[in-house]
């Protein structure tokens, strides 16, 4: 099969990868429309799950990502001048300049063709080869996509809150958040290490907070030093690092939450962001991105009629991604309605800000649902109690019996 992948994110690379260890015949090219080497981006999370996966598809690749990603178990929430920690989930964060560095040479290995400075706008215009399948890896700009938006049933809603991508030389030892009242509202930052040296810094705030502060006239270095300012505690004296000037700077974006009707057209087919979006404080983009890519791989071997490949595809990964997708609205909904949350003890305020994800918690007071949640899990932790002490107590009664007929 001849495969033409537009875009060479980790979707497009690992579903290369993928293709060329299930037949190294195929003949496969992924054309990316910058300099190898140049993409913008600072850390991406994942967590165990994903790497469990990946080694199962592709153990080389695998080792590499995880030999190069720093790890975290706690998460840390400052608010005002309290801090409260909790332990949680083993976490992973690797640079993307780093994994996109070692999905490309795993690439090249296979004999995957990488074609950079080659952008596409459309199949037909001569600039891209016929190919068996054509790949849409092109992020939620897709310009495939967006020759075809009626057929995709394309749907883009951008959310209220402004943000703005950053790296800093402050090497957080865990998840952190930082919250911070000014006069115009709070304003929050999303913290987490990618290497020894560098961690990712996402800061959010409503449009009046952002519009109040001068963000919204302030130029790259006022913006920077102010936030600074503002999150200096937590920074500890370290800078936060935009983009390059030759990249346009860093901006302050809405996020655009992308959702499409079908996922393919006779041999085009979305994948990652040109088909979905979920929130970024679910810290899910790059593992559902590689998840499509398995599962397109997945559907492609085991159906030799390409419709019905990438009509089971479409159908399996929206199936995984609904519960993915809900969460991640839940959870930007809650930042956009943190005054609700955000003068709770601070202990209530971070359990609240775990459960994010809830449906039910925009409804609930929030300190109801605290006492509620607290004693479900007080109660499923007499549960486990209860599994774990059954078969001991029915040894020892069954151990008693016995001894009392010998």
């Amino acid at each position: 099969m001849k495969v033409a992948c537009v875009g060479g994110g980790p979707a497009g690379l690992y579903l290369s990868i993928l293709l060329k260890r299930q037949d190294p015949s195929h003949d496969i090219t992924v054309h990316e429309r910058g300099p190898e080497g140049s993409t913008y981006g600072w850390g991406v999370t994942y967590w165990r799950g994903l790497l469990d996966k990946l080694a199962a598809y592709d153990p080389e690749s695998a080792r590499a990502v995880e030999a190069h990603s720093v790890r975290w178990n706690h998460g840390i929430a400052h608010v005002r001048d309290s801090a409260t920690r909790h332990p949680g989930d083993e976490g992973f964060g690797i640079g993307r300049h780093r994994l996109l560095e070692i999905l490309a040479g795993r690439a090249r290995s296979l004999g995957v063709r990488l074609e950079f400075e080659h952008e596409i706008h459309e199949i037909t215009d001569g600039n891209l080869p016929s190919a068996d399948l054509v790949v849409a890896a092109d992020g939620v700009h897709s310009a495939l996509r967006a020759r075809h938006r009626e057929h995709f049933g394309e749907d883009i809603r951008a959310g209220r809150n402004r943000y703005i991508w950053l790296g800093t030389t402050r090497v957080f030892d865990a998840f952190t958040f930082a919250f911070v009242e000014t006069d115009h509202g709070w304003i929050w930052c999303y913290g987490y290490p990618f290497s020894p040296e560098r961690s990712t810094c996402v800061v959010e705030c409503a449009p009046e907070t952002w519009r109040g502060l001068g963000l919204h006239t302030a130029n790259e270095a006022d913006g920077l030093a102010l936030l600074e300012k503002l999150f200096a505690d937590v920074l500890d004296g370290h800078p936060l690092i935009g983009r390059s000037t030759a990249q346009g700077g860093a901006p302050w974006l809405n996020f655009r939450t992308l959702t499409n009707r079908t996922w393919h057209r006779d041999n085009l087919v979305l994948l990652g962001d040109a088909a979905h979006t979920t929130h970024y404080s679910i810290g899910a983009g790059t593992t559902l991105a590689l998840e499509d890519a398995i599962a397109l791989a997945a559907a492609l071997r085991e159906h030799t009629v390409l419709p019905q490949a990438l009509a089971h595809y479409e159908r399996e990964r929206k199936q995984a991604l609904l519960s993915l997708q809900s969460a991640a609205r839940y959870s930007a909904q809650w930042y956009e309605n943190l005054p609700r949350y955000i003068h709770l003890p601070p202990e209530q305020m971070f359990a609240l800000l775990g459960q994010r994800h809830s449906p039910l918690l925009p409804y609930v007071p929030p300190q109801l649902y605290y006492r509620m949640d607290k004693a479900a899990g007080q109660l499923e932790a007499l549960r486990r109690f209860k599994r774990w002490l059954g078969p001991k107590v029915a040894r020892t009664v069954h151990q008693r019996a016995l001894t009392s007929r010998e």
